[in-house]
């Protein structure tokens, strides 16, 4: 049997070496991240498949190009806010547990305790299985597993997806990491593709005419839901807190990665929507439903729209493994703190991995699948209802901030966030505008005869229960 291959295996399976060494605590988070790894899995995580499709929205939504690209740009700009309050706490507090180790030090142990929680059971490996569907529903039409119109063959790729690239991580950090650096890549040149795309059809004569009635400038009444849909297509970059362990030089590069992710992300939104509007229009820009499908087969034909098929999988593909690699590491954090979990909290000190956590987290995301292909969109819709959840969270990491800077004066801060405290309101305004229009939105929805606000409360109920059976007494370090 190969050597590296007991790192699939619990804890019991471990060299005695490794075993004492996890047991006396020396088994820990190395930093053996770089910028460039860094900077191509916040990209990952934030490149889904959403810019594939919000384009549209935000189009129909603002009516006019000066208001749609100005709700891109101002979308970069809140995220950017958002980075330098991570930037801060991150180097302040750099901790494998990120938005958990925050919430710790801010609130205490239960409100970590309840985030940890909802992280683990929708918000992490929910979107690992959502994204996995969006990987699959793509991959049917490139390479159809039987019937093309199968439901289980979708199923079936998302399920292949997350174990491979769950056993991949678990390999090595390094393995992870090297895989995220050339998907985002690959990711990265199929939104180029798009902008080649719309400069071929401009060459060519092909492009609409201009729309002399879309140069009136006029405030959008829809301009503030469009820009709903703008930041959660710039979600994801937060996730960079859960790195701030294994970072090389982080009270550097953790500012640098998430400053220099999010201009690149920016850059290439208003890009990806400048060649959109170009290559189609503004009217056919926001009536169509696959936007990017629609470009490409209007410049290359059916082949284009093929080939867009596959640059979506590879973009769904790439957010998954970001996502396991940071979402594992919140479980594993949880685990270092309370004895109920404690099995969470093994590290491979020759892997650099959360080993345990990431087996668990990859048997959560396919029980979710196996829920998916059983109830359809009933999945999707359950999960989609728990985003309340993740900005209430997601607020009180903002908050934070101020909470730390009062309690914690004396920390070193080695970055701090400028112009504060006009910063730090702002992306907490931000995330109160999002937490408002979420709850707005699940209020209005039902799931089962049920009123859909039920769906959050219910986690948030499940994990109190949770709490209670876990105990007040520390994990030993």
């Amino acid at each position: 049997m190969d050597p590296d291959y007991r790192a699939c295996f619990p804890m019991a399976k471990l060299p005695p070496d490794q075993q004492a060494a996890v047991a006396a605590g020396a088994a820990a988070p190395r930093q053996v991240i770089g910028l460039a790894e860094a900077v191509a899995l916040i990209i990952g995580v934030v490149v889904g498949a959403g810019i594939f499709k919000a384009p549209a929205l935000v189009a129909g939504l603002t009516g006019q190009p000066g208001w749609m690209f100005a709700a891109w740009a101002l979308g970069g700009l809140m995220s950017v806010a958002g980075a330098l309050c991570y930037a801060e706490l991150s180097t302040a507090y750099a901790h494998v547990g990120g938005d958990y180790h925050f919430l710790r030090r801010a609130y205490g142990r239960q409100v970590s305790f309840l985030f940890a929680w909802a992280r683990f059971s929708v918000i992490a490996t929910g979107s690992i299985a959502l994204l996995g569907f969006v990987f699959g529903d793509y991959m049917q039409r490139v390479l159809p597993l039987g019937d093309p119109q199968a439901p289980w063959g979708a199923a079936a790729y998302a399920a292949l997806a997350i174990i491979a690239l769950s056993w991949l991580n678990m390999r090595s950090v390094k393995a992870g990491t090297f895989a995220q650096a050339w998907l985002t890549t690959i990711e990265v040149g199929g939104l180029v593709l798009i902008v080649f795309a719309a400069l071929f059809l401009v060459a060519g004569g092909g492009a609409p005419p201009a729309d002399p009635a879309a140069a009136a400038p006029a405030w959008p009444a829809s301009f503030g839901l469009a820009m709903v849909f703008v930041l959660l297509t710039y979600g994801g970059w937060n996730e960079a807190a859960y790195l701030s362990a294994e970072l090389l030089d982080a009270r550097r590069n953790m500012v640098r990665a998430l400053v220099l992710s999010l201009l690149i992300i920016t850059a290439l939104y208003l890009l990806v929507t400048w060649a959109y509007w170009k290559g189609l229009g503004m009217a056919a820009m926001s009536r169509s439903d696959a936007v990017a499908a629609d470009l490409l087969r209007a410049a290359f034909g059916a082949p284009g729209a093929a080939i867009i098929s596959l640059v979506i999988a590879i973009a769904a593909l790439t957010s998954i493994n970001a996502t396991i690699i940071v979402g594992a590491r919140c479980s594993y954090a949880a685990g270092r703190d309370w004895p109920l979990l404690r099995r969470l909290a093994v590290w491979d000190p020759r892997r650099g991995t959360p080993a345990n956590a990431l087996r668990v987290q990859c048997a959560a995301a396919l029980l979710l699948v196996l829920a998916g292909a059983w109830t359809g969109s009933g999945f999707k819709s359950m999960v989609e209802f728990t985003a309340p959840v993740f900005w209430l969270f997601f607020l009180l990491a903002g908050l934070s901030l101020f909470v730390l800077r009062v309690r914690e004066p004396a920390t070193a801060r080695p970055f701090r966030v400028p112009l504060f405290p006009f910063v730090p309101l702002a992306f907490c305004a931000m995330c109160a505008y999002m937490l408002w229009s979420s709850l707005s939105y699940v209020y209005s929805q039902s799931l089962g005869g049920w009123n859909a606000a039920w769906v959050g409360v219910a986690v948030l109920a499940l994990g109190g229960l949770l709490l209670l059976a876990a105990g007040r007494k520390p994990a030993a370090a």
